[in-house]
């Protein structure tokens, strides 16, 4: 199949009629359809289809025990309403660029993988990258065992119904092991290569960034009965916090988003009890994130003193600053012509594995910038211009008979 017929193939799974986005969420119908596709594209070329332990999806071209593999891949499941190309871009890439390097003849010297990591947006259990995370050591077992869903769902709950034994799940070092490169190719989530008129860049790094769990706590009571003085409003504090999160990451030159919030009892008429909003927050350098946090945490509890209220505060994932690999990074630059070299405040799974060998990244231009949304969009030109330059990036590594760190 082409890219396109790819993409047109793909495209309807997990849409929803009425916003138009994606609801692709880890193991659930969509992601599970998803997942077949993967499969039965990897099966249609001959590749070896197998699943790690954490429920990875590979499709292997020669033996990964020779090691010092290349691999590509990205993710395929989504944010809430997500656009179409966060992460099933670089998935479809993949498999095309695998096509363009057969019709090129490119020389195999070393194994090859495309591979689909689990659960990357983090959107049903609240962790981001949990496939790669697991992988890497990252997250724990017992950790990753404890993630709940809104509904109370358990992951080892969620991925035995899906038909994966949740026992294995944890660390892989032999597997990681055997890999001498990732790249993962991915729409750019941002105008940089709109602003520089380039169809194709590389990332340079990824900011820190993590999840913080605010839990504002107040006393539950009538909407119409209860004076204002004797109110006990946990959500006058969220409010408030919001506000004081927006002021300190635009003085620190960071970002902070307050974008998912849950309140008890949720009534129309019912003062909360509790509020529970998940800050986002990412900078670039680790010093300036802690700063903010630590400057949006004291704000809320200064406010909770004042409305009778109080705060917990807990992280729920956190990943420090990513510089990927110069060697690897710049030879990719080099290769595609000088491309644009970028920052990013997105975290990917190449970002969770760079700590463990060497990964590097290519962004295609997304002519709106919007991203997390239906608005996210590409050109197909340039999409087939990432493709090929994806290719180029592929058979060099693969020409190699070792790794490049």
């Amino acid at each position: 199949m082409t890219f396109e017929e790819m993409w047109r193939d793909l495209l309807p799974v997990g849409r929803d009629a009425r916003t138009g986005g994606y609801r692709r969420f880890a193991w659930n119908a969509a992601d599970l359809e998803c997942r077949a596709w993967f499969r039965e594209q990897a099966e249609a070329r001959g590749l070896r289809y197998e699943t790690d332990r954490n429920g990875n999806q590979w499709a292997v071209h020669g033996d990964l025990a020779a090691g010092d593999a290349v691999v590509t891949g990205s993710h395929l499941d989504s944010v809430p309403d997500g656009g179409a190309y966060d992460g099933p871009l670089g998935v479809i890439s993949s498999f095309a660029a695998y096509d363009g390097l057969l019709a090129r003849g490119a020389d195999f010297h070393r194994p090859f993988a495309i591979v689909n990591f689990g659960d990357e947006e983090g959107a049903r259990f609240g962790v981001a990258c949990v496939g790669s995370r697991l992988a890497a050591g990252v997250l724990s077992p017992e950790q990753a065992r404890e993630l709940r869903d809104a509904d109370g769902v358990r992951l080892p709950d969620a991925m035995a119904a899906a038909g994966y034994d949740p026992e294995r799940i944890g660390a892989d070092p032999e597997l990681l092991g055997r890999i001498g490169a990732f790249v993962e190719l991915h729409v750019e989530q941002g105008r940089h290569l709109v602003d520089v008129d380039s169809a194709v860049g590389v990332a340079s790094a990824i900011w820190p960034h993590g999840r913080w769990r605010f839990d504002f706590h107040g006393e539950a009571n009538h909407a119409g009965t209860t004076r204002l003085v004797d109110r006990r409003d946990p959500m006058l504090t969220y409010a408030t916090t919001v506000l004081a999160a927006r002021k300190k990451a635009r003085l620190a030159g960071a970002v902070a988003t307050f974008g998912k919030v849950a309140v008890e009892p949720n009534g129309t008429n019912a003062i909360a009890s509790l509020v529970r909003g998940w800050l986002d927050s990412r900078a670039p350098e680790e010093e300036v994130l802690d700063q903010v946090v630590t400057e949006i945490e004291r704000a809320a509890r200064e406010r909770a003193e004042r409305d009778g209220t109080s705060v917990d505060v807990t992280r729920e994932s956190y990943t420090p600053v990513v510089e990927f690999a110069g060697g690897l990074r710049d030879r990719i630059a080099d290769r595609l012509g000088g491309a644009p070299v970028l920052p990013t405040g997105a975290g990917h799974d190449a970002g969770i594995l760079s700590a463990t060998l060497p990964t590097a990244m290519v962004f295609v231009r997304n002519p709106t910038g919007v991203s997390h949304s239906p608005a996210e969009s590409a050109e197909t030109a340039d999409c087939l211009a990432g493709v090929d330059a994806l290719t180029d990036v592929l058979a060099d590594l693969l020409s190699d008979k070792e790794a490049t760190a």
